[in-house]
């Protein structure tokens, strides 16, 4: 299976988010990708103090998952794109996933908030595993995935054989040049996502803003732990890569004891 990770400049509304999504998108289906993860709030944008993001609303959410779906069906390729979306309880941030004919399979929560978003979004409260091409994936979003790898081995005990990761690390205005994956003297992130594949013996693909100054590479990492991938530093594109999921066999998850840890 070919996925495909995004990695857009920060939209400058929701209009040019969703042109960004449709090129994007038809570049990894010309590149014969089967699925494409975008950045974590993408529609209408991260809501970092530096970026003017437009002001969303239901109506504008759903207008944009609307067209979302189109752009899927047109291209032949599931997409993954997370956006904000309004409920009675709130402002989640999700994860939207289309099928390739365009068909809205659900949403995954941004469960665990980082706590400077405590006034931007409520969390969710539920996780899910979803289907594409017959091969299964959890998505965990940002924080969830660098600070708790809980989420990510509830997915792989439940046979997600790969776990997408949406993410914001960065700034245009100022942060670390980095030149290479995994430097010791680069931020943790990427160490973080190296060991959530590890520890499960899964694929994990994780999706981030072209910044300026990234803190992070959109990469794909292997079951083994090797970066397989990763998107030069501040460049917009596209990365497409090809995966065997037969290696993803999730062991390490699997073998994993909750009764260990059970309280007394």
């Amino acid at each position: 299976m070919k996925v495909a990770i995004a990695s857009p400049p920060s939209p400058k509304s929701i209009e040019d988010g969703l042109l960004q999504v449709e090129k994007l998108v038809k570049e990894a289906a010309e590149r014969e990708a089967e699925i494409i993860c975008f950045p974590e709030s993408y529609i209408p944008g991260y809501p970092a103090e530096e970026f003017e993001v437009e002001v969303s609303s239901p109506k504008k959410m759903q207008a944009a998952l609307d067209r979302a779906c189109k752009i899927a069906a047109e291209n032949n390729i599931a997409i993954i794109l997370p956006m904000d979306w309004y409920t009675p309880g709130g402002m989640l941030n999700v994860a939207h996933v289309i099928s390739n004919a365009g068909e809205l399979l659900g949403y995954q929560t941004k469960n665990q908030l980082d706590p400077t978003e405590d006034e931007i979004w409520v969390p969710g409260t539920e996780r899910r595993i979803f289907e594409v091409s017959g091969v299964k994936f959890g998505i965990t979003i940002c924080h969830e995935g660098f600070r708790y790898p809980e989420s990510v081995r509830w997915a792989a005990r439940n046979d997600a054989q790969i776990v997408f990761h949406p993410h914001f690390a960065g700034s245009d205005i100022e942060g670390p040049s980095l030149t290479e994956w995994g430097n010791k003297d680069n931020p943790y992130y990427e160490k973080a996502i190296m060991m959530r594949a590890m520890e499960n013996t899964i694929y994990f693909a994780s999706s981030n803003y072209a910044t300026r100054y990234p803190e992070s590479a959109s990469s794909v990492i292997g079951p083994d732990g090797r970066c397989l991938a990763h998107q030069p530093y501040g460049k917009p594109g596209v990365l497409v890569v090809e995966i065997n999921t037969d290696l993803a066999t999730g062991l390490l998850a699997k073998r994993f004891k909750p009764e260990l840890y059970a309280g007394k």
